[in-house]
């Protein structure tokens, strides 16, 4: 349920300078220019860095300054970090635009941007039907490169997707594509076991990061197979059911599956799914590197748009008065 405007706080409490003064309903022609977080020496991006301020893609679109922090330097500073996942092609370009850069302002630290996919068998209804509408606009892919393009100039921004459509493309051609567009990493959330070896061939060649989803059934075994494979960060569920969990979490078990993460690889720790409010995103947000909120976000694009920044200054109001239980990754993540 979306707060009520009297309980949010007046501004976000974003760590980007220049957005936690600026209220999340100001109309983007009022907004002051964005400024990227400021990356210190010992937090220099570990991918070699192919952008600049004036450079641009095979699109001619322009691509992310250089000074935006890369994943790692993103993820290794407290407080927990904040996710936005928005599903491309929901509206048109120009308000798609305008969304971007109103959560970015709104609190968000970075951006997971959903290609649209016909079967988001892990997802729940009202992401599937964002992606229905997505479909129907047609040429998923393209837009989705161009919203990849616009959210990678404001935040460090990662593509979510499933398998089909990236097999169906060709993952070298997709890989390559997104890594013009700006993109920090592409997760693939039911990424086949027999495909992971091309995929992640693919994906080093484009120097893309290739966060992994880890379910919190998986095995030893499995979970040391999937991390050694994994870049940019390891994703556990905050719940087991499909995304827009409206439920109660089960902290301590969080709390479980996190160290056992962490014990097997020094990537990043990011929650997501069932972190339906606030409170829910302070109770995870010790014991992780950032949470990603996805459906509150999406109902909201989908049915009200002007109340998204709202929402999302809520949630980074909550992660700043958070404190960090479990040790933050400070290694160098790996391809």
């Amino acid at each position: 349920m979306t707060p009520h405007a009297d309980t949010l706080p007046p501004a976000c409490t974003s760590r980007w300078p220049g957005a936690a003064s600026v209220p999340a309903d100001t109309p983007p022609h009022r907004q002051p220019p964005l400024q990227p977080r400021p990356t210190t020496p010992a937090s220099r991006p570990c991918l070699p860095d192919r952008r600049s301020h004036t450079s641009t893609n095979a699109h001619g679109l322009a691509l992310a300054p250089a000074n935006v922090p890369s994943l790692r330097s993103l993820l290794s500073r407290p407080p927990c970090a904040l996710g936005t996942f928005v599903p491309a092609g929901l509206h048109s370009p120009r308000e798609e635009r305008r969304h971007l850069k109103q959560l970015a302002h709104a609190g968000t630290d970075f951006f997971e941007v959903g290609l649209a996919h016909h079967d988001a068998h892990l997802d729940g209804p009202v992401i599937q039907d964002a992606y229905r509408r997505a479909l129907r606009s047609g040429d998923a892919l393209n837009r989705t490169v161009r919203a990849v393009a616009y959210a990678a100039h404001l935040r460090p921004t990662v593509v979510m997707t499933y398998w089909e459509p990236f097999q169906r493309h060709g993952p070298e051609s997709a890989a390559r594509l997104f890594a013009e567009a700006g993109a920090s990493g592409v997760m693939i959330v039911d990424l086949p076991d027999h495909h992971a070896e091309r995929w992640q061939a693919a994906a080093r060649h484009a120097n893309l990061h290739t966060p992994r989803l880890v379910p919190r059934r998986t095995t030893d075994d499995g979970l040391a197979a999937v991390a050694a494979n994994a870049s940019g960060w390891l994703y556990a569920p905050a719940s087991a059911q499909p995304t827009g969990y409206r439920g109660p979490l089960d902290i301590p078990a969080l709390t479980a599956f996190t160290r056992r993460l962490r014990a097997a690889s020094p990537l990043p720790v990011v929650s997501g799914v069932g972190i339906s409010t606030p409170a829910l995103a302070a109770h995870v947000a010790p014991l992780v590197d950032a949470v990603v909120i996805g459906t509150p976000i999406v109902r909201a694009l989908a049915s009200a748009p002007e109340q998204a920044p709202q929402l999302i200054a809520a949630f980074a109001h909550a992660l700043a008065s958070t404190t960090t239980a479990e040790p933050r990754a400070h290694s160098r993540p790996r391809h």
